[in-house]
Formats: C-alpha cells, sequence, structure tokens
C-alpha cells in the first residue's frame, strides 16, 4: 500500500503553509512522521510542484519517499484532486491500494490509520466495499441556507441524540484500490463505506486558515 500526500506551494489564507514551522517543525512533517509510524506504507508519495518540499522530504525520509514533480497542467488551486491521484497511480504502476490524506491533518493518530486500514482491508476482502473514508458525525439540528431544516421537523421539537445522523466528510483520509479509482476515476468508489471519527475535535482538525494554525499551536504548547 502506498501512503499519497500530495502539497504545492502556493497557499492563499496561510503562506508555505505545507512547509511553514509549527512548533518548530515543517508542518507536513507531522501527518508524513505519523504515516510512516505505523509501518503500513511501502513508500509516501508526494506529487508537488515546490523544490522546497522535495528537499525537506527527502532529506527527512530519504528513500522512502518517492516525490512526483507535479506537471504544469496539474498545477494551481482549481485543479481536482482525483486528477492529481489519477495522475500518480499511473506512475506508481500495479500497486493495489492507496491511502490518500492532506498535510492540513497534523493530529490524525496512528491508531486511527491503522483501525481504519485493517476496516479497509478487511472489507474489501469480503467484497463489503470499494473505498473507506473518513467522517465527522452530526446531530445537531440543521438548515439549508434558505432555513429549511435537513434532519428534523421543527414543529416537533425532539431530542437531538434522537435526530437522523448526518455525516460530515472531514478530508482526513481516503482508502480505496487502483481498480476502484481506475473504474469511477474518484477516490470514493461505487461502494464506500464511511469511517466514524470518534468525537475528537483534536484529531479532525483541519488546518484551513490563520485561525486554525493558531489553534494547532496552541495544541502543541499545552502537551509540551
Amino acid at each position: 500500500m502506498y501512503a499519497l500526500l500530495p502539497m504545492k506551494e502556493h497557499s492563499e489564507r496561510v503562506p508555505n503553509k505545507n512547509f511553514k514551522l509549527l512548533s518548530g517543525k515543517p508542518f507536513f512533517f507531522y501527518i508524513a512522521d505519523t504515516l510512516r509510524e505505523t509501518k503500513l506504507f511501502k513508500n509516501l508519495v508526494i506529487n508537488t510542484d515546490s523544490v522546497k518540499i522535495s528537499a525537506l522530504a527527502l532529506e527527512r525520509y530519504d528513500k522512502w519517499v518517492i516525490i512526483h514533480n507535479r506537471p504544469e497542467s496539474l498545477q494551481g488551486d482549481f485543479v481536482s484532486m482525483n486528477s492529481i491521484i489519477d495522475y500518480d497511480i499511473q506512475l506508481l504502476g500495479n500497486e493495489n491500494d492507496f491511502l490518500q490524506t492532506h498535510s492540513t491533518n497534523p493530529f490524525l493518530s496512528k491508531e486511527t490509520i491503522i483501525n481504519a486500514a485493517d476496516e479497509y482491508i478487511q472489507g474489501k476482502n469480503n467484497f463489503e466495499l470499494d473505498s473507506l473514508f473518513s467522517v465527522n458525525e452530526i446531530k445537531t439540528r440543521l438548515y439549508t441556507k434558505d432555513i429549511k431544516p435537513i434532519n428534523h421537523n421543527p414543529n416537533i421539537l425532539g431530542r437531538t441524540q434522537d435526530l437522523e445522523v448526518i455525516y460530515e466528510e472531514n478530508s482526513n483520509f481516503y482508502f480505496f484500490s487502483r481498480e476502484s479509482f481506475e473504474v469511477k476515476k474518484q477516490r470514493i468508489g461505487f461502494n464506500p463505506k464511511a469511517y466514524v471519527m470518534n468525537k475528537n475535535l483534536i484529531e479532525a482538525l483541519d488546518v484551513d486558515n490563520s485561525s486554525d494554525w493558531d489553534f494547532a499551536e496552541l495544541i502543541l504548547k499545552m502537551k509540551n
């Protein structure tokens, strides 16, 4: 199994986010170190347009990392992640299973990755699924932008714990096979399964803006 960790140099909300120092450590090292600690992955594959990211990765991870220099056709802020994944798996040949994650998940735990991988492999071997992705479980009263209720009847004020469960795709990780991706050209296949992460806002944190970055720094200060 390969771990795919695509990263670009440009970042709008937090400049140079992917390699900016977070508590003295380049940001993408957090998730990459965790992936290595699981001992699940043959290689870490970094698809990037950044010389800086490539140099840092090769220095730290040596032969375990494979760098895919992102072609100009896949550069920019509006390129589909599925297109980047497609490019990567074509270069990797016949490898059957992949995990794709993001540098923006610095607190994703080794235990969660291992448990999710086990669930994916077992489900795939039993022909129960072709992909697995991480979600947050939501049990609150939700509305559309037009203030139309999504998962409840406002005329019946029931308990929130009795509401229909809704899943939020949290982008922490995606497991899929080459075969599944080739058929649909998407990391979420025709027969996916949602992996519900524990109600741990820290582990599921997706660092997207400066407030998220400040929160991540605060978490690390508290841990230290």
